[in-house]
């Protein structure tokens, strides 16, 4: 196994917005801010399995997803937002009220 630096990407999915009304508490919502996306390519190249953990680090903090393959551009991870997310942003919202979650450099390290 080998670690590698990629582009993270955190947002808002559809399925995250219809379990909010079921509440971040469920073991549904908790799954899916749990779980990154990224290319088939880029797992295998780090050594990577489907449903494999990963430890995701950035300058600011560190988190642990389950990983999954997806159609995604080679370099990058989306991951939905939620707690973990949380612990890699830093606390610069550059007067926008929210810190950055777009375009950070991570390096990742298959557990």
């Amino acid at each position: 196994m080998s670690t590698k630096r990629f582009v993270l990407n955190a947002a808002r999915s559809s399925k995250q917005g219809a379990l909010i009304n079921a509440g971040k508490e469920t073991d549904e919502y908790i799954a899916l801010t749990s779980t990154m996306t990224m290319a088939a390519d880029d797992m295998a190249e780090i050594g990577l399995s489907e449903g494999q953990l990963a430890l995701v680090r950035t300058e600011f903090g560190e988190a642990t997803f389950k990983c999954e393959a997806g159609k995604i551009p080679l370099g990058m991870i989306f991951v939905p937002y939620g707690p973990p997310t949380c612990k890699l942003m830093g606390g610069d919202t550059e007067g926008t009220g929210m810190p950055m979650s777009k375009g950070w450099e991570v390096e990742v390290v298959p557990q």
